[in-house]
Parts: C-alpha cells; structure tokens; sequence
C-alpha cells in the first residue's frame, strides 16, 4: 500500500518505512506525527481525493530536526559598484513513515526502540578485547631551563665617515 501525501508545498509518494527529510514541523525527537494532507491512497483499488481523501492518514516517526544545505544567493550590478551575498539554510525534519490510515484511525505503533550498541565482554580465557586496552599515560614534556643565558646587546653602528 503507498500514499501521495501534501506537506510544505511539495508531494511525496510514501510507502512504510520510507525515511524522508520534509520542511520542518512541529514535533519532538522520537514522537508520531500524523501527515492529514493525504491525496491518493493506492493498492489494489486506489482511491483518489479532491483535493484529499476523507478519513485517510499518515502515521510518522520523527527521527531529528536539521537544517539542509547553504543556498548563497550573490547578485552584483557591474560597474556600479552595488553587489548583495545572502546566504539561506533550510529547516528540515526527518521522519519515517510507520503506517498509511484509512477511515479515520488512529495510528497503533508507538515509537519504535532505538537499537542498543551491542560491547564485547572478555572471552573466558582472560584476554582482554583488543579495543579495551588501556593507553599508557603520556609523558610529560621536561620542564624549561628557568636561567637563561642573558641576551647579547646589538653592537653599536659603526659611524660614517660623512659626520
């Protein structure tokens, strides 16, 4: 099953699963959000909207709120010393789409849990893995001489024969 759902002025095809970055809405890390601007819901008889389907859903997790690429706009009016550089970076929200609803429900999967790094533990036979061996403590530099030898003074200019 897939949707065509509107948000931010632009049109997404969406499958479950699917991860997309769309303008930035409202909603924390790790919350569903659900998109009601859904235009097709297709599978074995698509059903088309106008301009939406009534009743019709999209679940989403919202996976983190970033801000796209630097777009520079630089204009410049030749030989009238005029120019303007502008620099623009979009707020952007990625999700990823849990599940199309039809017939107004609500959506069923909460938030999914975030995978736990797995740490390897030693092996039985006492060997340490080789990633958790401790570093040596750095050594530290020697102390500077505090006496120094005194600066010599720069030799007086030999005088010109001019004077």
């Amino acid at each position: 099953m897939f949707a065509v759902i509107k948000t931010g002025g632009r049109q997404f095809r969406v499958v479950p699963d699917d991860v997309l970055e769309i303008g930035k809405i409202a909603g924390d890390v790790g919350t569903i959000v659900q998109l009601g601007e859904v235009m097709v819901v297709g599978g074995d008889t698509p059903v088309l909207g106008a301009p939406f389907v009534s009743g019709a859903s999209v679940a989403a997790e919202v996976l983190d709120h970033k801000r796209g690429p630097k777009v520079i706009s630089f204009k410049k009016r030749r030989r009238k010393n005029s120019k303007r550089k502008r620099g623009y970076r979009d707020e952007i929200t990625v999700i990823r789409v849990t599940e199309i609803l039809t017939d107004g429900k609500a959506p069923s999967v909460g938030p999914r849990p975030k995978k736990e790094k797995k740490v390897e533990a030693p092996s039985a036979e006492g060997d340490a893995p080789a990633k958790a061996a401790k570093k040596a403590p750095a050594k530290k530099a020697a102390p500077k001489a505090a006496a120094k030898a005194p600066a010599k003074k720069a030799a007086p200019k030999a005088k010109s024969d001019k004077e």
